[in-house]
């Protein structure tokens, strides 16, 4: 049996939690206190602590330390995670609606079915499995979603937004090089200055998205619905299966 090397990462990430198990349990008070005494030299240490179905809306913890944390089903709507480093965070199902995450580090993560509907990874770098993830309205702009090339130990290292409700969203000047968005729901997505090249977007819907100057140059395009997009400047050089474009 094979598996992806994003997999495998995951497969990691599933140890880490049971290495967490015997974490004590925080509440949200006393997550709240200790990012009230923490600062840049002293951050709150979260560090692989078990953080599941805790409500954490509202929360500023750009001083915090959430690496390998286990945030699943937890609820940060509204939150400050702004310029963190994310990476090997478990954060499955998560709510993260409205939230800052501009600038951040996410390497290595699940992020299926999470809530990321208005939130903002503007400038982030993510590496991550964000199948059936919301991410509706999103700001994505200068977002960098591209196959890791210098890493490739365990293979394509890639986003995988398969499936993925991407409608309306700011992808202005993202790079989603390689990056896997089989049936990714793009309708009406701002898409300017986008680089898809060789990315997989079989079955994708791009009704009305705005396409200007966006690269999809090698990218696999069976079944995409490309329906009053506006193409102005678009490159499809090598193109799998392009579709008549209206």
């Amino acid at each position: 049996m094979k598996f992806s090397s994003l997999s495998k990462v995951l497969l990691v990430l599933c140890w880490f939690s049971t290495m967490m198990a015997d974490a004590a349990e925080l509440t949200r008070a006393q997550i709240k206190q200790m990012l009230l005494a923490a600062d840049k030299q002293h951050p709150a240490d979260l560090r692989r602590k078990d953080l599941t179905e805790l409500d954490l809306s509202g929360l500023d913890f750009r001083n915090a330390d959430l690496w390998g944390a286990d945030l699943r089903r937890a609820n940060l709507s509204n939150s400050n995670l702004q310029g963190l480093t994310l990476d090997l965070t478990v954060m499955t199902n998560i709510n993260l609606n409205h939230a800052n995450l501009a600038n951040t580090s996410i390497f290595g993560v699940s992020l299926m079915h999470a809530d990321l509907s208005y939130a903002d990874l503007s400038g982030s770098r993510v590496i991550a499995v964000m199948e059936a993830a919301n991410l509706s309205h999103a700001n994505l702009s200068h977002i960098d979603w591209a196959a890791d090339m210098k890493n490739q130990s365990m293979g394509l290292m890639r986003a995988n937004l398969k499936g993925a409700d991407l409608t309306a969203a700011d992808l202005s000047y993202a790079k989603l090089g390689r990056a896997m968005l089989r049936h990714a729901k793009l309708a009406k997505a701002n898409l300017q200055n986008a680089d898809l090249f060789a990315a997989d977007m079989d079955g994708a819907d791009l009704a009305g998205a705005d396409l200007t100057n966006a690269d999809f140059s090698a990218t696999k395009l069976h079944d995409a619905k490309f329906l009053n997009a506006i193409t102005t400047g678009t490159r499809f050089d090598g193109a799998i299966n392009k579709p008549e474009i209206n």
